[in-house]
């Protein structure tokens, strides 16, 4: 059996390749777990490595963004900032990652107590085509410093890009094993799963996925962090700069074709600041550029797939059936790729599907508001959890309405954008666990704890 790569611009095939059996899964999967046991050990050859692969990244930035903007239909410019920032979350871990796993040490009833943090083995890592260096590689840096090694399973739609991750970590020099990509489709993802030598998985993609990803680590006993859907509100308050507000609105919810995870997706706006904010929201965003990726000065792109063009379709069409009103966009470019203009539309209430579903492309959606304090509750409705963003010029008010927000992450006055330093994660349909930062590092690690007594004690009588 084969899988197809689809140039999404011009519906083109990229490539087909062989879907992994069962037995080759298994078979790098074990190769993966033989490395492990030397790769572990020495700290200082990681650190290395890891600022080498950083080097290598920025040499080939354009050539490995051509690969993404050919399979998924990123912009590419867009694609090129995607490899830079991967470059830096590998320094950052490079640079950090020995001081995050230092042995810590307590006072107890022990002459000694340390805590110490071992790698956990090999991880299986299950990535979508949205941001396909950016996840994988997020997920990889402090889990390869820790000592761990990673056998990822991208998106059917990217596999390309998997196996140029794949090539670049050889050419660098890790052992042969340390990073292995799989191809094929979600039966290999459900194969790697039930490996008896994987130790824990993460995975990136929908909800659907997500729980039935959850459902079987669960039954294997493995540890697993899920980076799921989300539905961000964007929050303009009656005091918010609107010529910043209307720029991060721009920005937030259509980088990458609106296909992404933290992309501003519910616009609530108090009404004192509607009119002014709705006008220039649509000027601003009438000036986009929609075209081929390849091309320097595009803005928006196609979406990765028929499906998801037919999907943004179907959303838009319930919601004016059901009273929306299309500001601007609403429609399909050209005739030849998944073309769709960036769009916004207003009067959405809960009868329609956009106010619920996660809306994975460029669409936005205004909702008029009273106060700052409907705009919470309605924000906080959503079965959906990961970020949002305030925009105000009070940051008292700010800080509380972040708190008072449901998520797992809040940007102030600005979109909300993933940061290595800061842990990335959400709450409720958006899954649990974190990336990023010394918490995301400590996902994949044996938090062991080890004492040293002088003598046996004999008053202890519970467990």
């Amino acid at each position: 059996m084969k899988v197809k790569t689809i140039n999404p611009s011009n519906e083109n095939i990229l490539s087909e390749y062989n879907i992994m059996s069962k037995e080759q899964v298994n078979t790098s999967v074990k190769k993966s777990k033989n490395v492990f046991t030397n790769w572990k050990k020495n700290m200082h050859q990681r650190i290395e490595l890891i600022h080498r692969f950083a080097e290598e990244l920025r040499k080939n930035k354009r050539e490995l963004a051509l690969v993404a903007s050919n399979e998924m239909g990123k912009p590419i410019k867009e694609a090129i900032s995607e490899i830079e920032k991967c470059a830096t979350v590998m320094e950052y871990y490079g640079d950090n990652g020995q001081v995050f796993i230092n042995d810590e040490v307590l006072n107890t009833d022990a002459r000694k107590t340390l805590i110490t943090f071992q790698p956990l083995g090999v991880i299986a890592s299950i990535m979508p085509w949205n941001f396909p260096y950016w996840q994988a590689l997020r997920f990889a840096a402090p889990s390869m410093i820790i000592g761990n090694t990673i056998v990822l399973k991208p998106a059917s739609a990217t596999l390309q890009c998997g196996i140029e991750m794949e090539k670049l970590f050889a050419k660098v020099g890790f052992p042969d094993g340390v990073f292995q990509t799989l191809v094929g489709d979600s039966t290999v993802a459900g194969h790697l799963i039930d490996s008896a030598d994987i130790n824990a998985i993460t995975f990136t993609g929908s909800t659907s996925v997500g729980a039935k990803v959850a459902q079987q680590a669960g039954m294997n006993l493995k540890k697993c962090v899920l980076e799921l859907g989300g539905s961000d509100p964007f929050i303009v308050c009656s005091d918010a700069d609107i010529e910043k507000a209307t720029d991060g609105a721009v920005k937030g919810r259509f980088i990458n074709c609106g296909q992404s995870c933290i992309a501003s997706k519910r616009f609530f706006v108090t009404s004192n600041v509607a009119d002014e904010f709705i006008e220039k929201f649509i000027q601003k965003t009438e000036r986009l550029k929609v075209g081929n990726p390849i091309s320097e000065d595009t803005d928006v792109g196609p979406l990765v797939n028929s499906k998801g063009l037919e999907t943004i379709e179907s959303q838009v069409k319930d919601a004016i059936d059901n009273g929306a009103e299309i500001l601007t966009g609403g429609k399909r470019v050209g005739d030849k790729g998944y073309y769709y203009k960036p769009t916004i539309i207003k009067n959405i209430s809960k009868k329609m599907r956009i106010y619920h579903e996660e809306t994975f492309g460029p669409v936005a959606s205004i909702v008029i508001v009273e106060n700052e304090k409907d705009a919470i509750k309605l924000a906080n409705e959503s079965s959906f959890g990961l970020g949002a963003s305030v925009w105000t010029k009070d940051l008292d008010k700010a800080e509380q309405i972040s708190r008072d927000i449901e998520s797992g992450m809040v940007s102030v006055n600005n979109m909300l954008v993933s940061d290595p330093r800061v842990p990335f994660g959400g709450i409720k349909q958006s899954g649990f666990g974190r990336e990023l930062s010394k918490y995301g590092m400590m996902e994949f690690v044996n938090i062991k704890s080890i004492r040293f007594y002088d003598q046996l004690s004999h008053n202890h009588h519970v467990e």
